[in-house]
Parts: structure tokens; C-alpha cells; sequence
């Protein structure tokens, strides 16, 4: 064979090799890993998820029982964990990543998402047994993160484009993880679920993490128009983000779609738009936080007031009111007023 024609026989053979490797997308319902991580860690989830005077009662109760916490509430070698890789080999700034919170216990692929995984380069990680009736924060908070670890230890992953999602209750999961971690997650895809934030439920993260989440943190919600409980949810949402400074929004109604995971045409476009770059208006950012500021300090300034003059059952109540709206974001003031003897 001449070497023209062996150099043709080579390039055909690496082609050949190139659009095999392009069809083979790996789907693996039942995969295993065996990294811990510090984020995934009971104290810094709590830190991250509670509000300040939560927080410290936890402390409490525990000193007074003799007893520590747990390092970390779940072991990843004893767990397992639905892993979708696109089809070809990474793009060259790495994969997307999309830890996925399920409502359900077992491994399922939404119909539809491996198409739009595929076209965006993006892997999906789901925890099994962390459905609906699994523990908020002892199981499916710190899988979620496990997930994103492990992946991250087994992947050439782009940290610019990993993300976290879920459906139905998880998406409210996913909705709290973000507000949480807002240094791993840079975007959130909310499919028919989710919550307004600044409540004791879904409490502000510490004052550095939510400068994170207001940046550059982008939110995707997409819920159907005849699910209507949970778009009237999207909107009490979306509202309270942009009361709390959060603009990166994107809210989308599917029509004649009820309760029920997207498709992979609307998760392709959910993910096209987490992808993009922040639209924030600084001046608008900047603004609204020194709203909030004011707000906040008067809100401090008449619980000083009170517990100055004796009013000391008033100013508990609006301790309470301050540690609920602002949660961690007030916990500098939340820590010195609670001192006060």
C-alpha cells in the first residue's frame, strides 16, 4: 500500500472511530462513587440552609445533650447514582453538568433530555432513593452535592457551567441548593417547582454567598399552564427573588402541559439560557441592595431600641422577624443582638 493511500486508510479509520464515539451516549442507572466532599459536610450545610438563630439552637441542643453532629449524614460508597454522559468525546472547556433532584425514589431520564443533554454537552447526575419522602437535609440536600463532586473528580467539567435542577419537589430542592451554594451552582433549571425565598423555610444564605447568587446565579422556571398551583408558586417566586435583588430570571409557561417533567426542547432551552452570560443592571443592583441595607439596619436599630428600654418581648418578636427575612445575611447583627444580656 503506498503511503497516500495508507495516510486515507488512517483518516477514514479515525472518522469512522469519531462518529462511533459521537453515537455512544452512556447511560448508567446504578453508579457508585466513593468521594466525600467538605460542601456536602452537616456543619456547612446547615451553616448554608438555616437561618442564624436556627442555626445556633442546633448547637444548643446539642451541648445539651452531650452530643456532636454527624461529619457527614450519608456515606457516597453506599449509595447510588443515575449518571448520563452526551454522546463524544468533552468539548475542550469541559462538560456542563446537571445534578438533577428527583421526586421519585428510583433512576429515570425524563423522555426527551438525553436530546438536549446531548446538544449541549451536558452531563446529568441524579441521586436514586432521594424522592419526596426522603429527608430534606440528612439525604437529598447533601446527595445533590455528593453528586456534583464526584462528577467533578471523574470529568473534565467547565465550573462555568454547572447547574442543578430538579422536578416537583425536587425543583424546590434544587431552588434552595442554589440559593445555598451559589459558588458550585451557577444556575438553576426550576421544572413545576418552586418557593419564595426570605421566609424560615427557604431563609438568605451568609452575606457573602448571596452577593454570589444575586451576580451571576441564573434561575429558569418552567412549569406548565395547566399546572396552575405551581405557576401561581412561579410567580411569588420570581417576585421574591427580585424583591431580594435577583434579576437573572427567565420564566417560561409550557402550554397544554400539566404537572409533569419538561421536554427536552424546553430543557434545551432552559439550559441555553443558564449558559449565558449575567444581564444584571449594576446600577439596578447596587441600588436595590442599599435598599434592602436600609431596611435591615432599621429593623436592627428598633430591636436596640427595645431591648434598651425594656421592651424586651418586642424585641424578641422582631428579632425573630429580622432572623426570618434576612437570614444569614443579617447574622453579624442576629449574633450581637442575641448576646445582649
Amino acid at each position: 500500500m503506498s503511503p497516500r493511500a495508507a495516510g486515507y486508510v488512517a483518516a477514514l479509520g479515525l472518522l469512522l472511530f469519531a462518529v462511533q464515539a459521537r453515537a455512544q451516549a452512556r447511560l448508567d442507572r446504578a453508579a457508585t462513587f466513593t468521594q466525600s466532599a467538605p460542601q456536602a459536610a452537616s456543619r456547612e450545610l446547615l451553616r448554608r440552609t438555616l437561618t442564624p438563630m436556627a442555626y445556633a439552637r442546633i448547637d444548643a441542643t446539642l451541648a445539651h445533650l452531650g452530643k456532636t453532629l454527624a461529619v457527614q449524614s450519608v456515606d457516597p460508597a453506599g449509595e447510588q447514582f443515575m449518571v448520563y454522559v452526551p454522546a463524544g468525546p468533552a468539548p475542550p472547556s469541559g462538560y456542563g453538568l446537571l445534578v438533577f433532584v428527583p421526586p421519585w425514589d428510583d433512576a429515570r431520564l425524563p423522555d426527551g433530555w438525553a436530546s438536549a443533554l446531548d446538544e449541549h454537552n451536558v452531563i446529568l447526575v441524579s441521586a436514586l432513593h432521594s424522592g419526596n419522602g426522603q429527608s430534606i437535609v440528612d439525604r437529598r440536600e447533601p446527595l445533590a452535592l455528593l453528586a456534583e463532586a464526584n462528577i467533578l473528580q471523574l470529568y473534565r467539567v467547565d465550573p462555568s457551567r454547572v447547574y442543578i435542577g430538579g422536578f416537583s419537589g425536587g425543583s424546590r430542592i434544587a431552588m434552595r441548593l442554589a440559593l445555598a451554594y451559589p459558588d458550585i451552582f451557577r444556575g438553576v433549571f426550576l421544572n413545576s417547582g418552586s418557593d419564595p425565598i426570605g421566609s424560615a423555610a427557604i431563609p438568605l444564605p451568609p452575606a457573602d454567598l448571596f452577593r454570589v447568587f444575586q451576580e451571576r446565579t441564573r434561575l429558569y422556571f418552567a412549569t406548565g399552564s395547566d399546572d396552575l398551583m405551581n405557576l401561581a408558586q412561579d410567580g411569588a417566586s420570581a417576585r421574591a427573588m427580585r424583591e431580594f435583588c435577583v434579576f437573572n430570571i427567565e420564566k417560561r409557561t409550557v402550554p397544554d402541559m400539566a404537572h409533569e417533567p419538561a421536554s427536552g426542547r424546553v430543557l434545551s432551552d432552559g439550559l441555553s439560557f443558564l449558559a449565558a452570560p449575567s444581564d444584571e443592571d449594576a446600577g439596578a443592583l447596587a441600588s436595590c441592595r442599599d435598599g434592602l441595607s436600609k431596611d435591615m439596619q432599621a429593623r436592627v436599630q428598633r430591636i436596640r431600641a427595645d431591648l434598651s428600654s425594656g421592651n424586651r418581648d418586642e424585641a424578641q418578636d422582631l428579632l425573630v422577624e429580622l432572623n426570618n427575612r434576612y437570614g444569614g445575611l443579617a447574622a453579624p447583627d442576629i449574633a450581637a443582638l442575641s448576646a445582649v444580656p
